[in-house]
């Protein structure tokens, strides 16, 4: 801003100042350089009077406004930009982006003028949050694109994005997006189970939009009585919080009983008459007593979708998977080098929301036996267990490695001791895991079937995988009590679509990828998609 404070004459420099000063002096436009103070987005280029309206009006209508120093002397290029057109003025200010606006409004009048062109903040409004409509629309309400990008988009941006609500164990993935000229909370729920590669089904939660020129309006669109009062409040950085106002309009006339019932239609796409187990009926039931106490109540923290890289397995993102008597579950599968993680965005009393559920090792493949055999789970669990066993050997060696290299160091005089195993030995193992992973890029698809006695949610599985690997998968009593990882392993079918035997359970879970694409939900970095994970496994611990 200093440079174009200095182009028009009231730059902080004083030699800046005088020279313009003196030149709008011998033109007779020496008011247009007054300074203004305004910061807010909401008041760039507020005020002005009836004159700079009608100015505004013409320079919309394409007419330039009369300036006595729209133009130098003929025969010179403009030294100011007070010298260029109004028109070429709207166009370059549009261009730049609206939170930089407030501070050109305070350069002079002019600039502060100009700014009151609605053109200017439909661009921005366009090529910043998407809006499409015709905002030319907006006239007869009396609300400006000014309003709508100031009041609207540039109040509630911090909000836009993907979050993960905190609902005890059960949390669950909101996004919030600018849909039109309202900003609206979608909250995702996985498919019906065990339909696992059905459609997301989504409702929304809330939604803001401007009414009036005052202020954005907020409204609660839980229950199924319509919209009604809300609030919204921006706790800290990457965290806000919901509040309903007239929870009375959640409520049915048929009272809790007919509540639970239009919910679990919603939520699990059938009557209670309708399930069976009795445990099943007790989890649904202990579900919905504890989310329905929140009455839309909540505190919602942001969540990354995680970064790819091109050594990736497949592309990470987020899944759908079965998880037995709890029903169809959010996983986000990321990698770490040597390592996959996948971390429930939605969870259960078991394993709550936040933990990571299962983790692969992409260092071991294993080879499955032939399909007669591998129905053997006897023949299955050796093999697994066999690897286990030589993953545990390889820790402990590492450890070895790692105190001996602590010793060498502090013993300066002395040469840095080898690796435990020879230098031959470690260069082979990362050797074979590098050729095992690119291998694993495009390996050939081998039958599959499950080992018999593994229960599986959905017996629509694929008959054949590309590749499958070691891996570790988390379990625990009710209350997330006695928690341990225990052996499985990790299927891939195709690049949408995994699954993971659990030994210990004698159960399979199959994933589908979610097929969504989620707004505003890039990490900045991987800095941060990796501080996000564990900011969420510390609040599910």
């Amino acid at each position: 801003m200093a440079v174009c404070a200095r182009l028009c004459g009231v730059g902080p420099a004083r030699g800046c100042r005088r020279r313009g000063a003196a030149r709008e002096q011998r033109r007779g436009g020496a008011g247009d350089s007054e300074p203004d103070t305004d910061t807010d987005p909401e008041e760039a280029g507020g005020g002005g009077g009836t004159e700079d309206e009608e100015a505004a009006e013409r320079i919309e209508g394409g007419r330039p406004a009369p300036h006595p120093a729209e133009a130098g002397p003929a025969g010179r290029a403009p030294l100011s930009l007070l010298e260029l057109p109004p028109e070429l003025l709207v166009q370059i200010f549009g261009s730049l982006p609206g939170t930089d606006l407030p501070s050109l409004a305070r350069v002079c009048t002019t600039f502060r003028r100009i700014l009151r062109t609605d053109t200017i903040w439909r661009r921005r409004c366009r090529e910043e949050y998407g809006v499409c409509e015709n905002l030319r629309k907006l006239e007869i309400t009396g609300v400006s694109c000014r309003d709508v990008y100031a009041k609207l988009l540039h109040r509630y941006r911090h909000i836009l994005g993907l979050w993960q609500p905190d609902i005890g164990p059960y949390g669950g993935l909101l996004n919030v997006v600018v849909d039109g000229l309202f900003i609206i909370g979608w909250m995702y729920l996985p498919p019906h189970d065990p339909h696992v590669d059905d459609p997301m089904r989504f409702k929304p939660l809330f939604r803001i939009h401007l009414m009036e020129r005052k202020c954005a309006t907020v409204e609660c669109m839980y229950g199924h009585k319509g919209p009604h009062n809300g609030h919204i409040q921006i706790v800290k950085k990457d965290e806000f919080s919901t509040k309903c106002n007239q929870t009375d309009h959640h409520r049915m006339s048929g009272g809790r009983q007919e509540e639970f019932r239009t919910w679990l239609r919603e939520e699990w796409g059938r009557t209670l008459e309708d399930i069976f187990h009795e445990h099943m009926q007790e989890l649904i039931l202990m579900k919905f007593i504890y989310t329905s106490q929140y009455d839309n109540c909540l505190t919602y923290r942001r969540i990354y979708l995680p970064p790819s890289s091109p050594d990736d397995l497949i592309k990470p993102g987020l899944f759908k998977g079965t998880y037995g008597s709890h029903g169809l579950e959010i996983v986000m599968l990321s990698f770490h080098g040597k390592k996959a993680k996948g971390t429930k965005i939605t969870g259960d009393p078991n394993i709550p929301a936040g933990q990571q559920t299962v983790e692969i090792d992409l260092a071991h493949p294993l080879q499955l036996p032939d399909i007669e055999n591998l129905r053997d789970f006897s023949e299955l669990s050796r093999i697994v267990l066999e690897v286990q066993e030589q993953v545990r050997r390889e820790e402990q060696e590492e450890e070895q490695r790692q105190e001996e290299e602590n010793r060498s160091q502090q013993a300066a005089s002395q040469p840095a001791a080898k690796p435990l195993g020879g230098e031959g030995a470690e260069g082979e193992e990362t050797a074979a895991g590098a050729e095992g992973t690119t291998q694993n890029k495009a390996p050939a698809s081998q039958p599959f079937v499950l080992p018999m006695g593994v229960i599986s949610r959905n017996e629509d599985y694929p008959r054949t995988c590309r590749i499958c690997f070691y891996g570790t998968g988390l379990i625990a009593g009710h209350g997330f009590t006695s928690p341990e990882r225990t052996p499985g392993v990790f299927v891939l079918f195709d690049d949408d679509r995994f699954g993971f035997i659990w030994l210990e359970l004698k159960s399979f879970s199959l994933y589908s990828r979610i097929k969504v694409s989620f707004q505003n939900a890039e990490a900045p970095s991987r800095e941060a998609f990796d501080e996000m994970l564990k900011n969420i496994q510390s609040l599910a611990t």
